[in-house]
């Protein structure tokens, strides 16, 4: 019988969430964000899932082949672009979209023999200060792009630094100068924005955690956006043990029983990508009910109180986030974000898709 350390993916869920981007941007196309396997998701499989959607955005340059290679024709766009003039030829052979932030990759464009066909994003800094060319640059590059013989299409892009926080007028506005409100085909939105600021949707939107069933908004529910999840990842109680005041619960003794404590043990540790700094707690759900961890998470194995449901024994099934157990009330508790325990998943941990 094989460990109970279970992802499922949920593709009807997938699927979904993708309308439901669509219904908040009516009049743009989706790039669904496929980066990081899929936000842990798996690629491929998401990508299958999401058959639907206008294009797909992801930096992993062997996984844009694989996607081409398996039949994909949407667009395909490469959010950090090309690393060498070699994967820019490849990029033009397999007929990826690139985008372009700084100048080593505009002089690989210009290497290209004339007719290749490429289509770009010129990328703009608008103020997060990560990767773009600074908006007093951004005339002269657009035009060398627009006048490059590789080049077929240019389009703008830019990324929002606080969409789910203060907001993005300051960067809208700096955006906008930018381009000087040239007709060109934009991609602005990721989730935050997709959600917040309708007027910043533009061609394209890039929906990334929302496909995924998590909220990209602080203190709004994935369920009050109506967002569904996409991964569950589950288990079993393999051990059960009693424990009485003054005992201490795990690796360091980091908690002391105040009263007597009925304790499982689930399979599920740091090892499978469940996060070790979730402190006690940090909830979980046992068959019905809602509990939460106590002391340390280990490598393989963690502890849940079951004091107030006898019932709750050897082989009740455990879910560590998703449906039952949201993902995002995970996170808060371990101070981190869905993103982390997303991508953190192991690859030991056995893998069931859903429809």
């Amino acid at each position: 019988m094989p460990r109970p350390t279970l992802a499922t993916i949920h593709c009807s869920a997938l699927a979904h969430n993708l309308q439901r981007v669509r219904s908040l941007a009516p009049n743009a196309k989706v790039f669904a964000v496929i980066k990081a396997n899929a936000y842990g998701h798996g690629f491929m499989r998401v990508a299958h899932a999401l058959q639907t959607a206008d294009g797909f955005a992801l930096l992993e340059f062997d996984a844009a082949i694989q996607l081409r290679e398996a039949g994909f024709t949407q667009e395909i766009l490469l959010l950090e672009g090309c690393f060498d003039l070699q994967e820019t030829v490849q990029c033009a052979q397999y007929q990826l979209t690139i985008v372009v932030h700084n100048r080593h990759q505009l002089v690989w464009l210009q290497q290209l023999s004339a007719g290749a066909g490429l289509k770009v994003y010129l990328k703009v800094n608008s103020g997060m200060h990560r990767l773009g060319f600074a908006v007093a640059d951004v005339a002269s590059v657009y035009q060398s792009l627009t006048t490059c013989p590789a080049v077929s299409v240019v389009n703008v892009m830019t990324h929002f630094a606080d969409a789910d926080g203060a907001g993005i007028t300051s960067q809208l506005q700096q955006f906008d100068t930018a381009i000087g409100g040239g007709d060109v085909s934009q991609s602005l939105a990721n989730s935050a924005t997709i959600i917040r600021y309708p007027q910043a949707h533009r061609q394209w939107v890039r929906a990334g955690i929302m496909l995924y069933g998590s909220s990209p908004i602080a203190g709004v529910s994935a369920a009050a956006l109506d967002l569904r999840p996409a991964m569950t990842l589950s288990s079993e109680i393999i051990s059960v043990c009693r424990v009485k005041a003054g005992d201490c619960v795990g690796y360091g003794g980091t908690y002391k029983v105040s009263q007597p404590m009925r304790l499982g043990v689930v399979a599920c540790g740091y090892a499978d990508g469940y996060p070790r700094h979730a402190p006690t707690g940090t909830p979980v759900r046992v068959g019905d009910h809602l509990t939460h961890t106590v002391g340390r998470v280990s490598m393989d194995l963690l502890s849940v109180d079951l004091t107030p449901w006898p019932e709750l024994d050897l082989g009740a099934p455990v879910v560590l986030w998703g449906e039952g157990n949201p993902i995002d009330d995970v996170a808060q508790a371990a101070q981190t974000i869905s993103y982390e325990l997303l991508c953190a998943l192991n690859h030991r941990v056995a893998v069931r898709k859903q429809e």
